[in-house]
Formats: C-alpha cells, structure tokens, sequence
C-alpha cells in the first residue's frame, strides 16, 4: 500500500511562524492544476504495483480549491494508479474557508477527512501567529463540519509565548467539547527566515520557553489520554478508528508518491524533492520534465530513518526489524546507546520493541538523534 500527497502551493496570508512552501498569489492557481494533474501522469509508473490507499492534500492551503477543482485532481489519480476502494482522502482546511455551502460541497466530493488548521481558540494567540481565521470562526466551523463529516483532525499549537497553562487547558477542553475524533498538535518552533524569528530578535514577542512547551505537552498528553484518546504518534491523538491512515504510511516507512511544489517522495530506498518554486515546476511540467532532486539511501540512512519515525509512534522500533534489515553491527549498536536512556526511565523494552516512556516522549527526537549512526556507509 502506498500514498499520494499533493502540495496546494497558496496562502490567503502568511502565518508568523510557517516556513512551508507557499504563495499568497493566486494568478498562476489554473497553470498549477494542470501541472499537478500532469505530474500524477509522468509519475504513474513510480510506484509500481503499490495500491494507493490514501489521498491527502497539504499545503499551503488547499481549502482555497473549490470541490470541483479538488475532484479533478482526485481523477486524475484514479486514472493513472490503482486505488483501494474507499481510500482515506483527507482536505486540509482553514476555518474561514469552510462556510456551510462549501462544507456542503465537500462532503458531495470524494474528501471523507478533513484536517483543519485551528491552531488555538484563542483570539490573542490567533493574532500573534497572523492567522487568517477569528475563534469565532473557528469554533463555527467545527460545529458546522461535524454536520457533514465524522472523520475529523484539527491542529492546536502549543508552547506559543503569552498562553499561559490556564489557557492552554482552555484550549484543550474546547476540543473535547466537541467530541472531535482526532487532535494533532504540536510545540511552537521558531523557523529561520519567518516573522516570527524577526519578532523575536527584535524583542517585540517573547522567545519560546521549551520548559513551558514540555509541561503543555505533558498537560497535553494526561487530558487527552485520559478521554481515551491514544496518542499513537507524539503529536497525534486519535480514537480508536480515526488514527491518520495518511500519516501512519510515513512512520511505518511506507512508500509516498508527493506532488507539487517542494513535494517530498519516498519509496523504501531512494527519498526525492520537486523544485521548491511554483513558476519553475510549472514550467518544467509543462515541458515533461520532472523537477526533481533523489537521494539513494544507503543502509545506514534508512536505519536512522526508521529509529526516527519508530521511537515517535506506539509501535516503537523492532529490535528484529533491525538486525534483519540493517544487520548485526546496527543492532549491537543500538542496544550499546539505548541501554542509558533505559536506565533513566526514557526508553524501554517491550518484548522486542524498544519505546519511549511517557517521560521521554516530548524528549523522543533528541534521543532518536543519540541512536542514529553516524560515519558507516553500507
């Protein structure tokens, strides 16, 4: 099973901290649909035999495509590839683009997910990230989506300077009100080049405190669980049924097919990247060429991939898996750096799994990275 992402390359504005790729200019919106139904065309053979079993369009923001041009694109997808029936097809979405007569029009469409962008129910917090949408609009439109879907994701961020643990619970208790099947969220970081990074250089907004975004994510992580919520990836809450089919692919190591500006593709062995600039993808798919810059894997590169992706999900990392596809030297080594974080009660052993203990979720990329193995190339 494989997925196909495409990348939605437009914004109505730009957020304070988002380093995606994107354009708040639309007039090349038309050129770039034909490129992206073009791409799935050059690339149908990619994949192989791989069945798709998941659509997913990210951005950007791709609720600025009306239901008809989304649907286009999803045609285009099962002319060129074999996809399962009843695939996941997930839309990511602001709040202020999801007005009833659009919602109305999606849940027509082949969109079974939405994932919507609400990031906090806060209008000071909305404010200081230069988010599109009001807390007005964003709880209005949650209460309206739930009417024509009952697969839905939302976003909240965590870890922004000024929200307090007060209204961080606020926040969160918000969610749970609305009897939402899956909540993402994630810590605040502050990318170069954005805004948000200039705000702060420039004292005019606080710098993120990392030991306050750890208690947030550990208030986090007890409310959450406790409404029987599994949090089946350290960013990812879902009830049982409504984990992202989507991204579960990526941290189980899936192959993904990415369309799109800056689109990242993965098949096993080789990771490939489209040119990050809208007018020079358009150009190139016009002309069938593909854009793209492929990086072949060596083995000692997908190992640290999986401990990566592994020690962030309930799956963990297969101590098997590693000495079967790795080989002896990764798995001695594996074991010879986890064992400390073991005796500090950050990771552990579950037959043989090797996870994080809820101490060192919000720590897990920083221990991943102490695993990775480094100056071997096999």
């Amino acid at each position: 099973m494989a997925g196909i992402y495409l990348h939605i390359p437009f914004c109505k504005q730009a957020c304070h901290y988002c380093d995606f790729h994107f354009s708040t200019q639309l007039k090349v919106k038309g050129s770039m649909l034909h490129a992206l139904a073009h791409e799935l065309e050059l690339r149908k053979e990619e994949l192989g035999e791989e069945t798709i079993e998941t659509i997913y369009f990210g951005g950007g923001t791709p609720s600025l495509l009306s239901a008809d041009e989304l649907s286009v694109l999803i045609n285009s997808v099962y002319e060129h590839f074999k996809v399962i029936d009843n695939p996941e097809i997930t839309l990511e979405a602001n709040p202020d683009d999801l007005s009833k007569s659009v919602l109305k029009e999606l849940s027509e469409s082949p969109i079974n997910r939405l994932s919507i962008g609400i990031q906090s129910f806060s209008e000071e917090d909305l404010k200081l990230m230069n988010r599109a949408h009001n807390a007005t609009q964003a709880m209005e439109c949650l209460v309206e989506a739930k009417k024509y879907f009952n697969n839905i994701s939302i976003d909240l961020i965590y870890g922004i300077p000024g929200m307090d643990h007060k209204r961080w619970k606020e926040n969160i208790q918000k969610a749970l009100d609305l009897e939402l099947p899956h909540i993402s969220s994630y810590a605040l970081t502050v990318e170069p080049k954005t805004a948000l990074k200039k705000f702060i250089e420039k004292g005019l907004v606080p710098n993120v405190d990392d030991e306050q975004a750890e208690e947030q994510f550990h208030i986090l992580l007890e409310k959450l669980e406790g409404e029987d919520y599994v949090n089946y990836e350290i960013s990812n809450f879902g009830k049982p049924n409504f984990f992202s089919k989507n991204n579960s692919s990526y941290w189980q190591g899936k192959s993904y097919l990415g369309i799109g500006p800056s689109a990242h593709s993965f098949d096993g062995t080789t990771r490939s990247w489209n040119v990050r600039n809208n007018i020079k993808y358009i150009q190139a798919i016009e002309e069938n060429k593909l854009p793209i810059e492929r990086e072949e894997l060596s083995v000692t590169d997908q190992y640290n991939e999986y401990i990566m992706t592994g020690l962030r999900t309930i799956w963990g990392v297969s101590l098997e898996k590693v000495e079967r596809d790795f080989g002896e030297q990764h798995l001695t080594y594996l074991q010879m750096q986890s064992d400390k974080y073991i005796k500090e009660h950050l990771l552990y052993l579950d037959g043989d799994r090797l996870l994080v203990t809820k101490k060192g979720k919000f720590l897990a990329d920083g221990i991943a990275s102490d695993l990775f193995m480094v100056n071997l190339v096999t």
